[in-house]
């Protein structure tokens, strides 16, 4: 083992002491296992001489791989050629540079977090961002914890703790990791009481299932899939009056959601179901949805509403437990500036992918396939192609952004995309029809250099 530990630190002597340890531990054990399995019976060890007894050089390369792995950060920045926004694997919205700055700020040192400077006394986590919400969405009340789930968890524990929750069957969904809607709704102590069929729900499905116990209406966006054919839901509003006539809350888990009015987007304009500020004009007493999605800014759960409902829930004892920390407030309340300066709207990566123009996307595309001709064109064909990708994360599933990408056929492209992922910053394409997109939406124009460069190294 100390021989192990010497060899590796001679050889790569930028891996660090515990890593090097750890990795020989594993290496060793690994090794001690091979030879009890090939002393016990060797002539019936695998074929594939996988049991057959290490070399000290073998256990030397193995163990500087692991270690190697063990003393690389996480996350590792990549670069996104997918062209999908908001990549869930990628880790979804990339931060503005205002909200990076404001993070670092928040990080150097200490801050007023939960204290009034003018006073000297203990202030509001929330207050200022709940400021903000209010004047960017409208919203009578405002509520932030550290995820979406946590949202809808704090909402239903809090309004409907042992009582009935009315939901289509057709909106009971599986998210991303196998979590899945409904557990968290038990999770939160309510009793879920299914209406409709998994493809049509009708108003009166709804009205039959209110009784004395019927806390509140769910209505929850369905993601990563659609419904189509024959199909029935009733419109919000409808949901939204029948609610009030029964004295009870609707309840609407967007999953994302945005505070901007997107029909000045053009092509890209999102559907309505997205602009939470309007699912409150038509009547929703509350609703949730992620701070990481379509908003452009750092994991959260955003709740808005009515104010009488958003004090029960922070007053909860669940909302210490999901309350978010201060690099996620500094990063949402910068984020939430732009949003209430709308002239920096754009300056939030995610606002700025969905509004960039065909026309420009095409000049990108042409720029980045010149850089790359001379290095693939020899190998691959190459071609500039019209593109469609998802928003991604979950968003909007109907909904797709057209846009351009340079196209790579050939023999190799796995091959290619293998070693792309082991370049010194990774890149990330679509494989697609036999082919490799590089799909130009979600580069950056500073990474060109460095994808450039991993392109060139993969090919070789």
């Amino acid at each position: 083992m100390d021989r192990l530990i010497q060899e590796m630190g001679e050889r790569s002597p930028g891996l660090p002491d515990w890593a090097r340890r750890v990795a020989a531990r594993e290496a060793v054990e690994e090794a001690r296992e091979r030879i009890s399995r090939w002393a016990s019976d060797p002539k019936n060890s695998r074929n594939d001489g996988t049991d057959e007894p290490t070399s000290m050089e073998e256990l030397i390369r193995h163990a500087t791989a692991v270690a190697t792995r063990l003393a690389r950060p996480h996350p590792r920045a990549v670069i996104n050629a997918t062209g999908i926004l908001l990549h869930t694997n990628l880790g979804r919205a990339p931060l503005s540079e205002a909200a990076q700055t404001a993070v670092a700020e928040a990080a150097r040192g200490y801050s007023n977090l939960e204290l009034d400077l003018e006073s000297g006394r203990r202030g509001s986590r929330l207050g200022a961002l709940e400021a903000k919400l209010i004047a960017q969405s409208g919203a009578e009340a405002a509520h932030v914890v550290n995820n979406n789930a946590a949202a809808v968890l704090l909402a239903l524990n809090t309004l409907a703790l042992g009582r009935s929750v009315v939901v289509s069957r057709g909106e009971l969904v599986e998210i991303g990791g196998s979590f899945r809607v409904p557990a968290i709704m038990e999770r939160a102590g309510v009793r879920l009481c299914e209406i409709g069929t998994t493809n049509r729900t009708h108003l009166a499905d709804y009205e039959e299932a209110i009784t004395p116990e019927t806390a509140l209406l769910l209505k929850v966006h369905r993601s990563n899939f659609e419904l189509r054919g024959f199909v029935a839901e009733p419109a919000v509003a409808d949901l939204a009056r029948l609610a009030a006539a029964h004295e009870i809350p609707l309840v609407e888990d967007l999953g994302s959601g945005t505070l901007l009015d997107t029909h000045s987007f053009g092509t890209a304009g999102l559907p309505e179901e997205a602009f939470a500020p309007g699912r409150l004009a038509m009547g929703v007493d509350v609703v949730c949805f992620s701070g990481d999605k379509l908003m452009g800014g750092p994991q959260a759960g955003i709740l808005l509403g009515r104010a009488d409902l958003i004090d029960s829930m922070r007053r909860n004892p669940l909302a210490r437990a999901l309350r978010v920390d201060k690099l996620t407030i500094a990063a949402l309340d910068a984020t939430l500036d732009q949003l209430l300066d709308g002239s920096r709207s754009k300056e939030i990566p995610v606002v700025a992918g969905l509004q960039v123009s065909a026309a420009e996307l095409e000049a990108r595309a042409k720029r980045l396939l010149a850089e790359l001709t001379p290095i693939l064109g020899r190998n691959f064909q190459l071609e500039l192609r019209e593109s469609e990708t998802p928003v991604g994360g979950g968003s909007l599933p109907e909904h797709r952004l057209e846009g351009w990408a340079v196209v790579a056929r050939g023999e190799k492209i796995s091959t290619l995309a293998a070693r792309l992922r082991e370049a010194s910053t990774p890149v990330l394409v679509r494989i697609h029809d036999d082919a490799l997109w590089i799909d130009v939406r979600t580069l950056r124009d500073d990474e060109t250099l460095e994808l450039v460069a991993a392109f060139s190294a993969a090919s070789q």
